[in-house]
């Protein structure tokens, strides 16, 4: 039997909408105590988990009845006391921090009127904006086309997704029209510390994990120039087609920046795809005293960078730039749909309505249709501090780094695994004879995270465990740089019974 809608019972009235849709500004300051209390609460203080209790908002099963907007803003709150620690000025692990109050506003008022990245309204115009901005910060060339996504993971997928439709098209082949094309196996050569989102992308993208060829690194934790062309040369012979050469701005492990100019100079001898994964580090290009690190960075295809970390625009904020719009288009777009080609007019000026026009082409640039206008975040802080106050923050925060580096060198009991270029620093308590030094350093990271007000995370660099600060958080102090030493010296101290 067939059912039509006019078979099923329809209710004698419509409800009434449940949700609250206004009261914008109340609501905002009904919560606002718990934000500020959150910050004040836990400047200093250590990091317990938080461990869900019965009771608590978010436990039980789902409510057959609202409470509504007062007190599930109420148990917000509650939420907000036990909330992320990314943003405590002792929380210097990863490569991740939490918003500054302008990018938290500006994600706010997002949330209420930002709606689409579309369509012709000022959240959209700003999204242009600071696409522009944010690409002149980090020193890329004009004319570069950029999109937003949700941060490294995909604005590399975006980029080597480029890299791999132009390394087809080069056979005459469209891999986003027709597919892989058998016998002719592509390869992307990335240093040994390159992110695994690389990799990530290479399994995505078809060519396969095994595919990302990892080239050795020296003690500085650059690639190896020599091993790069080597491998190049080889899979030259074996008639392998290079999809992609991916150079560090910034590597997560050390911080270490690659010889861009020299990486550019061999991509461009096998005509190959120089992608720069600066997801971390591109930023601090907008530093004259650090711009010699950066040199040839103009020179690339793509780019990423993640304003989410060093301009502290709130997590989910990353952009990638392509040199060429037309094959970051032909790789991405999502073809022709009578739903969206078919509603807006092509000729702006004819626009008598914001919906008349789609307002970017973005949606046949990168792996989302719908998403919010992400750059309004990055427009706020840059609009708030400027290039001068990106430039401060990224020099006192390699300061920081170069500061742990010299009270560790100068301490006997501590040793630095690599020199700092960046923010990022690493050393570790020096074991004693008999003693392994890995595992005692571990142990040092476990009692900073659950005694201490300082969090740095743990990597292995030349094969031994180190403790791993890396400084991005606006709210970070010398205080915190202090007690990242002195703290690691007492605890090594007790563990050892130096």
């Amino acid at each position: 039997m067939t059912l039509h809608a006019a078979d099923v019972a329809q209710p004698a009235a419509p409800p009434e909408e449940p949700a609250e849709t206004g009261r914008f500004g109340e609501v905002l300051a009904r919560l606002a105590p718990a934000l500020d209390a959150f910050a004040a609460d836990h400047a200093t203080a250590p990091f317990p988990p938080y461990r869900p209790a019965p009771g608590d908002p978010g436990q039980g099963p789902l409510p057959e009845t609202g409470v509504g907007i007062d007190a599930t803003v109420d148990e917000l709150s509650a939420v907000v006391r036990r909330g992320s620690r990314i943003s405590s000025p002792g929380f210097v692990g990863f490569i991740t921090t939490g918003a500054s109050t302008s990018g938290a506003a500006a994600l706010t008022a997002t949330a209420f009127a930002g709606g689409q990245r579309y369509t012709l309204h000022a959240f959209n115009a700003i999204e242009h904006t600071s696409l522009r901005w944010l690409a002149d910060l980090c020193g890329l060339p004009d004319g570069v086309t950029g999109v937003y996504s949700s941060g490294g993971s995909s604005a590399n997928l975006i980029a080597l997704g480029s890299a791999r439709q132009a390394a087809y098209e080069r056979l005459g082949h469209s891999v986003a029209e027709d597919g892989t094309l058998d016998g002719r196996p592509g390869r992307v050569y990335a240093s040994a510390l390159a992110h695994r989102t690389v990799h990530r992308s290479a399994a995505v993208l078809g060519l396969g994990r095994q595919a990302v060829v990892p080239i050795p690194v020296d003690a500085d934790g650059r690639v190896r120039e020599d091993e790069l062309e080597a491998a190049l040369a080889a899979d030259a012979r074996a008639g392998v087609l290079p999809i992609a050469v991916v150079a560090c701005a910034g590597a997560t492990d050390t911080g270490s920046v690659d010889r861009i100019d020299r990486v550019a100079a061999i991509a461009r001898r096998f005509d190959a795809w120089l992608h720069v994964d600066g997801a971390y580090g591109l930023v601090a290009n907008a530093s004259p005293r650090l711009r010699p690190l950066f040199a040839g960075v103009e020179a690339a295809d793509s780019w990423i960078v993640d304003p989410h970390k060093w301009l502290a625009t709130g997590v989910g904020v990353g952009a990638t730039y392509v040199r060429d719009a037309g094959v970051l288009t032909r790789a991405f777009a999502e073809g022709e749909a009578a739903y969206l080609e078919g509603s807006f007019r092509e000729d702006l000026a004819q626009a008598r309505s914001q919906f008349d026009a789609m307002g970017g082409l973005w949606g046949d640039q990168s792996l989302e249709l719908s998403a919010p206008p992400r750059g309004v975040a990055v427009w706020a802080v840059l609009r708030e501090i400027g290039r001068a106050g990106v430039v401060a923050r990224v020099e006192r925060h390699v300061a920081f780094a170069r500061e742990i580096a010299d009270r560790v060198r100068a301490h006997p009991r501590l040793e630095l695994l690599m020199e700092p270029q960046l923010s990022v620093v690493c050393y570790r308590y020096r074991p004693g004879a008999g003693v392994d030094g890995d595992e005692l350093n571990r142990a040092i990271l476990d009692r900073l995270r659950r005694d201490t007000s300082v969090t740095p995370s743990g990597t292995q660099v030349g094969g031994r465990f180190a403790i791993r600060p890396c400084f991005i958080n606006p709210r970070t102090t010398e205080r915190e740089v202090v007690e990242l030493v002195d703290a690691v010296v007492r605890l090594g101290d007790e563990l050892t019974g130096a």
